[in-house]
């Protein structure tokens, strides 16, 4: 990757003295995977860095074995004015939650570097690295190292296979591709723990988790004209069950396997509104649906939040999924339409 805004980022963050980095609120495995890899890559090169992300300043338990956590610090004692910020795999300034104000002032008085691949990004930076080829954030930030002649140590490596493992679903997602491959391997040779890495990312739970994923397996819905299934979890669950919101990224990741369905989609009551999950195993785009929305994501992962009730939410992503799917038919007739006819 060699264009203009990668060539500026990467001119902007080898020259600088300080960087204050920030990805999105309730990070994922490679929002914060990718985010710590350049911070560990900072201090090992002398930048003084702060990391950070909105509250609530926790992260779901499948991540607290990343190295760097501790080394994070609250949005409270976020600079106000950063001259140089990075942000990592965030598509807008919302979604920085308490930390859109500061990106806000870099933007306009500084720089403001966004590193991400969501094709729905609002490019709100002043330079937008968003390589939409990319199969997580992560392999932007291994690419920026390179650039950089920045090289990896352990903790940057074990930061960037959780990103790269968590956005490619343990490499079983579509955007799993050789050069996907050839950086896991990579990665690899700094005796990363794997097993484990995958143990805890994506098998490790709490019991009172397990019961309260058969309480929400149980209630889903499928359309089986649509093929489409759905779940929610409510806040009688959370509390019921002593769970919080944050343990629950991997139920979308047992709704999808449903045999029936090409979408799956997942609701969840937080103090937000409605945390609406998507995953497209068809080539019916939920990011496009997610957009719809005020959300965003990829054409197989998605999501965006919802100020009303569960029942509305699914039934207008129902409505949602209906059109996408008559989208998809009109233009295979119009392709079928245009194409030679063997004579």
């Amino acid at each position: 990757m060699a264009t203009s805004e990668f060539v500026r980022a990467v001119e902007l963050i080898g020259s600088a003295s300080s960087l204050t980095l920030a990805c999105h609120l309730l990070p994922d495995g490679d929002a914060l995977g990718s985010m710590l890899a350049l911070h560990h890559l900072c201090r090992a090169h002398g930048v003084d860095s702060v990391a950070s992300w909105s509250e609530p300043f926790e992260v779901a338990p499948h991540y607290t074995f990343l190295p760097g956590l501790d080394l994070t610090t609250k949005p409270a004692d976020f600079p106000r004015e950063p001259p140089l910020m990075v942000t990592f795999d965030c598509g807008s300034l919302e979604r920085l939650g308490d930390l859109a104000a500061p990106a806000r002032w870099a933007r306009e008085h500084g720089e403001l570097v966004v590193l991400d691949h969501h094709a729905s990004n609002d490019l709100y930076g002043s330079v937008n690295v968003v390589d939409t080829t990319a199969a997580a954030t992560a392999v932007v930030v291994r690419d920026i190292a390179r650039a950089l002649d920045w090289p990896l140590d352990r903790d940057t490596a074990l930061c960037l296979y959780a990103g790269l493992v968590t956005d490619t679903g343990r490499f079983q997602y579509a955007n799993t591709t050789p050069a996907v491959f050839a950086l896991a391997e990579e990665l690899s040779r700094f005796d990363l723990p794997l097993a484990d890495i995958t143990r805890q990312l994506f098998e490790q739970h709490r019991f009172d988790y397990v019961q309260m994923v058969g309480a929400c397996l149980a209630r889903a819905e499928l359309d089986r004209e649509l093929r489409f299934v759905a779940t929610w979890v409510t806040n009688f669950d959370l509390d019921g069950f002593g769970v919080e919101v944050e343990e629950t990224e991997g139920l979308i990741d047992l709704i999808r396997r449903t045999a029936e369905a090409d979408i799956a989609c997942v609701c969840k009551e937080t103090p937000e509104g409605i945390r609406v999950s998507l995953r497209s195993v068809s080539d019916i785009d939920v990011g496009s649906i997610a957009a719809r929305f005020g959300g965003g994501g990829h054409q197989y992962a998605a999501g965006f939040v919802a100020p009303y009730p569960v029942t509305d939410v699914i039934g207008d992503l129902k409505a949602a999924v209906r059109d996408a799917r008559h989208a998809g038919e009109l233009h295979d007739e119009a392709s079928a339409a245009e194409a030679p006819r063997a004579e």
